[in-house]
């Protein structure tokens, strides 16, 4: 069966996410996520997007992402099957790496968009993995802070910060750290999120 056409168009913004095959670790040293931000920046040299909020966890990733000129799934190819190659090579294992094709939601309203990139910083929070935000490293969210621009990936705050009042960034970051989230139902299974 022939799979399902996704809606796209330039400067569309979607959620995209990719998980390991069968729930398994994409990440298991810095080593990794490093390669995994490496390759996003090479893949915005190749098709040129803006990233406007990201976060690594241990076996998926979510991305903001707005396309300009290529459909995310020639990113989400070109990242994904290098990272695999990698990964395999760097842990003598064959075979997938990624469960099924990525996840792709369009974002198609203001509210949508906001609350999206809270859900994705919130990510390591709501599984435990960090008892406050500022201590994991594998997200955008230190960026929307004003703490620190991200070493490895460019991310563009200015579009949802814009939907802020002054101080923008104090003013986010209190909406982030509100635990109301309105979001539809993850696109993910939920038992991912607590790995």
């Amino acid at each position: 069966m022939p799979r399902k056409r996704r809606s796209w168009y330039p400067g569309a913004i979607y959620h995209l996410t990719c998980r390991g095959i069968r729930k398994w670790l994409l990440f298991f040293d810095e080593e990794d996520y490093l390669k995994y931000l490496w390759l996003m920046e090479k893949a915005r040299e190749k098709y040129p997007y803006v990233l406007h909020a990201y976060c690594i966890m241990t076996n998926h990733v979510h991305l903001q992402l707005e396309t300009i000129n290529d459909p995310p799934w020639r990113i989400m190819q070109y990242v994904n099957s290098m990272y695999a190659a990698y990964f395999n090579k760097k842990y003598e294992f064959d075979g997938h790496v990624f469960d099924k094709r990525y996840g792709s939601e369009l974002v198609d309203s203001v509210d949508y968009e906001v609350e999206l990139s809270k859900y994705i910083h919130r990510n390591p929070l709501k599984a435990g993995m960090v008892n406050s935000l500022e201590e994991y490293p594998w997200s955008s969210y230190h960026t929307y802070g004003g703490l620190q621009a991200s070493p490895y990936l460019h991310v563009q705050t200015e579009r949802i910060l814009g939907y802020f009042p002054e101080p923008r960034s104090a003013n986010y970051l209190d909406y982030v750290h509100s635990s109301i989230i309105d979001l539809p139902e993850n696109p993910l299974n939920s038992t991912l999120l607590l790995l």
